[in-house]
């Protein structure tokens, strides 16, 4: 066989390759897919987490909806990416939806994940049918600092070598120590410290500087899709503030859970699971 006949075949194996699997070995995430229906949910975890968190949801939803869930690059064991940032994570799953022709999925996202749900439906806003915003803000750094502006040259420098200088112990005493603060079901706590435990840390920390840099909050106002945002239930202390980070969002649905911390898919599970299901059913 000629080394030309040899070249044509393997091109057409990779092409082939590429369209069957979505071009799946350039996405800033591995997925997970499950269910048959004929429209799709994916679902984007928080920082640091596994796509597991979304189990008990997909159980819910797999048999009428086709779910995706996503770890993303550097997450809970998941190979680390260079150029990994929150930009580029919201494109590649905007790509992602593109290359594999999923027609106007509903994207759910927890915490930053929600964020990367409300850049990719401000971004892309014919790509969405629906948005679920589980306790995400279009910027972070205004609960503290409502006039806070990003910085166009962040230097994530210090951010990266005071966690990734810890010792293994160090890291996990640190997760360990901050997960009950987000978290009140005592069961699931030491899950989510292991997802931070396999985490790559430079990625964590990269991914931290660089999503604290982060203000959605005009960007947001171009974002055409009905949009779930479920908020924590001591947000509501603060509820002028959260509100006025969400005011360009104009199909903005905000609700507040009843108990619970930030893994409100956990700690007020019945209240969700109606928030939801009461916003699916809605045209």
């Amino acid at each position: 066989m000629s080394k030309y006949k040899i070249t044509i075949i393997i091109f057409i194996f990779t092409a082939l390759y590429v369209n069957a699997f979505g071009q799946s070995n350039n996405y800033f995430f591995e997925v997970q897919k499950t269910g048959e229906g004929a429209q799709a949910m994916i679902f984007i975890p928080g920082f640091a987490c596994s796509g597991e968190v979304w189990n008990e949801t997909i159980t819910k939803f797999e048999s009428e909806y086709t779910c995706y869930s996503l770890t993303m690059a550097g997450f809970s064991g998941v190979k680390p990416q260079i150029n990994s940032s929150f930009n580029n994570w919201a494109t590649s799953i905007a790509d992602f939806i593109k290359d594999n022709n999923i027609d106007k999925p509903i994207i759910v996202g927890h915490s930053m994940g929600g964020v990367l749900a409300l850049a990719i439906a401000s971004d892309y806003p014919n790509l969405i049918d629906k948005i679920i915003v589980v306790d995400g803000l279009p910027c972070l750094s205004a609960i503290m600092n409502p006039s806070f502006k990003s910085n166009e040259n962040n230097d994530c420098s210090s951010v990266v070598n005071q966690i990734t200088t810890m010792s293994d112990e160090q890291f996990y005493q640190l997760q360990k120590m901050s997960i009950p603060q987000l978290l009140t079901d005592t069961a699931i706590q030491e899950k989510v410290v292991s997802w931070s435990v396999k985490s790559d840390r430079k990625t964590i920390a990269e991914m931290f500087c660089d999503f604290s840099n982060t203000d959605l909050r005009e960007k947001i106002q171009n974002i055409k899709c009905p949009s779930l945002i479920l908020l924590e239930a001591s947000f509501i202390n603060i509820k002028t503030n959260i509100e006025d980070q969400y005011k360009n969002l104009k199909t903005a649905h905000l609700q507040y859970a009843n108990k619970g911390l930030h893994f409100i898919m956990y700690d007020d599970k019945e209240w969700y699971f109606t928030q939801i299901n009461n916003f699916l059913a809605t045209q």
